[in-house]
C-alpha cells in the first residue's frame, strides 16, 4: 500500500501539470479560433480546405494584431488612432473605462513600460505578517501632499495563486524590504503558493527607515 501511494503521488506530480498546461493551451487555441467567424462564410478555412485545422485562428489573430500595429506606426495610421482616441474620450461612460484601461495597457505593453519595477517583502496585512509585493512607484498628485514620496511607496500586493487580482496600497518605506529576486521569480513563487522557492541569494537592503535604499527607478 505504501508503494502504491508513492506511485500514485508520483504519477499525479507528472500528469497534473501536463494536463493543466494542455487544457490551458486548448482553451486559448479554441478561443482564438473563434476570431475566424469575422471572415465571410465563403472565406472560412474549414470551407476552403474542406477540413478543420486547429490553430488557424491563432495565426489570424496574430496577423490582425501585427497589421494594426504596422498601420498605427505610420503617419496616417497614427493620425487615425489619435482621432479614434479623441472620439472615445467624448463618450461619457466609455471615456472613463477606456482611459483607465489604456493607461494600464500603455504601462504594461509599452517597450518603455515598467509596470512592476522590483519585488518587495512587505508587512501585510498587519504587523508580524509578511507577503511579497511589487513596487509600482510613489504617491503622486494630491496624494503626495498627504503621503510624502520620501516616506511612502506605491505597491501592488497580488493574491495567490492568481496574481491578476490583488490590492494597490501605499506603505511606508521602512516596512518594505527589497528582495534580490526578479519579478518573474517572485511571480513564480506567488503562483506556486511558496512551493517553488527562487535561489536564496539574500537581500539587497534591510528595512530601517525612509532612507532604506529602495530606489523607485
Amino acid at each position: 500500500m505504501h508503494s502504491l501511494r508513492k506511485w500514485l503521488l508520483s504519477g499525479l506530480l507528472v500528469l497534473v501539470p501536463l494536463i493543466v498546461t494542455l487544457w490551458v493551451l486548448d482553451w486559448v487555441v479554441s478561443t482564438l479560433d473563434q476570431t475566424l467567424q469575422v471572415l465571410p462564410f465563403d472565406w472560412h478555412p474549414d470551407r476552403l480546405l474542406g477540413m478543420h485545422i486547429p490553430g488557424l485562428g491563432v495565426l489570424f489573430a496574430l496577423a490582425v494584431v501585427i497589421s494594426i500595429g504596422a498601420m498605427a506606426s505610420n503617419i496616417i495610421g497614427h493620425r487615425l488612432v489619435n482621432w479614434w482616441h479623441a472620439l472615445l474620450h467624448r463618450i461619457p461612460v466609455v471615456r472613463s473605462i477606456y482611459s483607465g484601461v489604456k493607461q494600464v495597457s500603455d504601462t504594461v505593453f509599452s517597450e518603455k513600460g515598467n509596470a512592476f519595477r522590483k519585488a518587495l517583502l512587505v508587512s501585510w496585512p498587519q504587523d508580524g505578517m509578511w507577503t511579497i509585493a511589487f513596487l509600482t512607484g510613489t504617491p503622486g498628485g494630491d496624494l503626495a501632499k498627504h503621503l510624502s514620496p520620501k516616506d511612502y511607496l506605491s505597491v501592488y500586493v497580488p493574491t495567490t495563486p492568481n496574481p491578476t487580482g490583488g490590492y494597490f496600497v501605499m506603505v511606508r518605506r521602512d516596512s518594505c524590504i527589497e528582495l534580490d529576486m526578479s519579478v518573474d521569480e517572485a511571480l513564480t513563487y506567488i503562483v506556486s503558493m511558496g512551493v517553488i522557492v527562487p535561489g536564496a541569494r539574500g537581500l539587497k537592503v534591510k528595512a530601517g527607515g525612509p532612507d532604506a535604499g529602495i530606489s523607485t527607478t
